[in-house]
Order: structure tokens, then sequence, then C-alpha cells
């Protein structure tokens, strides 16, 4: 940035012409900084665009980032980029000497897509029949197990039941929905992705973390999820001695699993969903006061009630008053769909030698770090066809980093290519055939990190050592 951009950016300057005369009809953009963007403008690869009647083919959605850089996340869901692409939107000012530590239109990038687009056609990767069929099913079952929940008294087998079931909605409806893959219609993705909120989340935060997640994985200061388990987990490995270890953690490895098992009470009880300003995207410098924010937020606050009105009242009313077992049987649902949802999450991208910092070597004064590498070697694939029918595809990370606005139902097919891709221009691919052998190695990795084991084999920042 330059020093001088806050002084400069109400200057008007014009960038096609320099014809001076008044009836010039080319157009006048400003020179601003990222501070300073309006709430309906983004910044992509520097350029400042107003969104605020912008006829989105994908919805509204994207006026979720309204304020902000998005050049990482625009060509994160726009595989198939191109210049004509940003000439539909107005462009009104620029930002002097931007700069990204992520570099674009590598061989790696350019191979992989070339190849993976071969097996599924541009137009045809949203959702297939395979993927509704399943997505159907999970909704008919949770509102099935609903019903028994509200009207009959609880149980500690339905609770369990039950709450595997929300969990099943989180990973095989919701999140293709919310990724803008289920279908090349913005209604039905809009329609599907509340599917967050009737299992106790919300889609507007689910959005502002994991897209921002998406953009920056294991990113040293961007990555909100990087750090949305402390202080009780370290997923980043600090050097000794930081100031945010603690004596504890050398035995996260043990206890892990206890923390993950409160996702589901500090989802449904938290009180970011009144200005649906999600804390860690909000900590690593994402604006969310905007139009859309503000507009979504009673719709968000009304689903949030009707949750808790269902899940954690009704089944006191249907035995006559309060009664411990039932408050019990809550608490089993709800830790039944945590360890679900949150034990598969920990698996994606906390495993041995993994990149912790991909663009370590960029900040020290290497090349910009090639988007697409940085993804695979920040994510892990385990299973194949049936784990992905189980966890929507959140077994297929690296595909799903890759391509995160593809259906998880075509991740199995382009698997074996990208892994041959890989290969041939040597980036990490991290793959287990079976569950079990993930999981050993995130429990192997969380152990290190919270011991600090890995740096005496050098810096595993880099994932290398």
């Amino acid at each position: 940035m330059a020093p001088d951009a806050d002084r400069l950016r109400q200057r008007q300057t014009k960038v096609l012409s320099d014809k001076s005369d008044a009836d010039s009809t080319e157009p006048v953009l400003r020179i601003s900084t990222l501070k300073s963007i309006g709430e309906t403008e983004i910044v992509i690869d520097g350029g400042i665009y107003d969104i605020k009647d912008f006829d989105h083919p994908g919805g509204e959605s994207i006026q979720l980032f309204g304020g902000n850089d998005v050049t990482v996340q625009y060509k994160m869901i726009h595989p198939y980029h191109t210049t004509k692409h940003l000439e539909k939107m107005k462009r009104v000012g620029t930002v002097p000497d931007y700069s990204s530590e992520y570099i674009w239109d590598t061989p790696f990038e350019r191979e992989i897509k070339k190849e993976v687009f071969k097996i599924v056609r541009r137009g045809r990767e949203f959702g297939t029949w395979g993927y509704f069929a399943r997505a159907f099913f999970y909704i008919g079952l949770f509102f099935a197990l609903q019903y028994y929940w509200v009207t009959t008294p609880t149980t500690y087998a339905l609770a369990i039941v039950y709450g595997v079931s929300q969990a099943l909605i989180g990973l095989n409806v919701q999140h293709d929905a919310n990724h803008g893959a289920a279908s090349k219609k913005a209604w039905v993705n809009d329609l599907l992705g509340l599917g967050a909120d009737f299992i106790g989340g919300s889609k507007w935060l689910w959005m502002e973390q994991h897209w921002t997640h998406h953009s920056f994985t294991n990113h040293h200061e961007m990555d909100p999820d990087s750090y949305g388990a402390e202080p009780m987990l370290l997923w980043n490995d600090y050097p000794p001695g930081h100031e945010k270890r603690r004596f504890v953690h050398k035995f996260q490895a043990f206890y892990y699993l206890f923390v993950l098992a409160g996702y589901w009470a500090s989802a449904v009880f938290n009180t970011q969903i009144l200005d649906l300003k999600q804390a860690g995207a909000k900590e690593v410098g994402i604006n969310m006061e905007n139009p859309y924010i503000r507009k979504s937020r009673k719709y968000a606050i009304g689903l949030r009630i009707l949750y808790i009105l269902t899940n954690c009242v009704a089944p006191f009313y249907t035995v006559g008053g309060f009664s411990m077992a039932v408050f019990g049987h809550i608490l089993v649902m709800g830790a039944a769909s945590s360890l679900t949802l949150a034990t598969l999450f920990a698996l994606s991208h906390n495993f041995e030698k993994v990149d912790r910092d991909p663009t370590y070597d960029t900040r020290h004064g290497g090349e910009g770090t090639c988007w697409f590498k940085s993804q695979v070697e920040t994510s892990s694939t385990y299973g194949g066809f049936i784990s992905g029918a189980l966890t929507g595809g959140l077994n297929f990370q690296v595909e799903h980093h890759l391509f995160p606005r593809m259906s998880s139902a075509w991740y199995p097919f382009i698997a074996p290519k990208v892994r041959e891709v890989c290969k041939k221009h040597g980036v990490q691919y991290a793959y287990y055939p079976w569950v079990w052998q993930n999981l050993v190695s995130t429990i192997k990795y969380i152990h290190q990190a919270g011991n600090a084991s890995n740096w005496a084999h050098g810096n595993p920042y880099t994932g290398s050592q």
C-alpha cells in the first residue's frame, strides 16, 4: 500500500482517457485504500467494484462480503474466470500498489483445471440426481426424528440418533448448498442452505467463517478455523515458548474429543447470532457491516429461536415440566451432533506433515504462493465413494478445496486424476485409504502441536519436517 494512500483516497483520476474536457464520457475512478471502500463495494485484483445493483447469477450471497477484498474468494469460486466476467460489474475505483501473497494461473493450476474439466464439463458441476436423492433421504430422516423428539418422551437412544441426523444435514445438505454447489439455481441453494439453521447453526455465520477458511486455508493470520478452538486447543503448531502455549496443551490429544463435544452448545447459544458478525472472521479482518448482513439478522434470530423452542424447550413440555433426564437427553443429542461433525472437521487440515503456513516462503523473500498448490498441501483425503455418501464429500477435502463450488457428488470421480496431476507436479497430496488412518495421523499431529515436538526437526510451518 502506498504510504500516502489514505491522503489520496478522495482524489479523482481518469484512468482510461487523458481528455480534460467536460463532455468526456470516460469513466472516472477514485483512488482508495482497502480500509475505506464502501459497504457495497468489493476489491478484486486492486479494482474496486460497486455490487449494490449487480444482478449476480449465483444470487445475492455475493453481498455477504461487501466492504472487503474478495480477490481470493472470487477466483476460488469462479474457476472459469476471465477478465470479461469483471466487465459485468461497475468499476468505481482502484487500490494503488495492490499485492497478494497468492499467485494464479500457474502451470499446476492450468493442468489440474484442464484435466478435471474433461471429467466434469462446464455447467454440469452442480448436484446430480444421486446428490439430491442422498440429500432428501437425510432431510426426511431428520424431520422424522425431529417429530418423535418433539411429540414423544425423549430417550438416550433417540438423542444419539437424532443428533447424528442433524450432523448428516450439516454434512450432506447445507454444506454443498452454502457453497453454491447444490444447484445452479440460487433459490435452491438458499433454501437448502437453511439446513444450517435447522441444526442449530446459521448459514450467514457459517458462510462468513467457512468461505474465509477456504480462501486462506491454514494461513498463519487469515484462517479463522486455525484459531477457533483456542485457548482450549491449539491447531496451529506455534513455536516453543509462544505466548499462546500452555502446559495443558501437552495433553490436548487426550482431551480434544471432550472439547469437540461442546461444539453444538457453543453454536446454539452463540450470541453472534444477534449481529451476524462471526468472531473468527472478524478477528482476521473481515468486515461484516453491510446491508446484506443487517437485513439478514432478523431471519437468523427468528430461526435460532425456532430451533431452541423445538429442540430445547419442547421436550420438557412433552413430559410436563423440567426433568433432569430430559436435560441429559438434550446434552447427549448435542454431543452426538458435535462429535459427528467436529471429529470429521478436525481430520481435514490437521495431520502429520501438513503445511501449517503455505505463504511462509512468500513472506520470506520467495516467489508468490500458488493458491491451488496450497489447497492441496493443507488438506487431506480419505476413503472413497461410500465415505463421500456419508460425509457429503467431506472426506474428499483436497478435491473440495480445489473446486469448492463443485458438488460433492463429483469428487469420487475426479480424485484419481487430481492425485495424478499432483504427483506429476511434485505437489504433496495426503491420502488415507481408511478414515481411521487419517484419525491416527490427526491425533499424532494434535499431540505434536501441543508439545511443540515438531520444532526439533525443523520448521513445521513448512509442512516438510
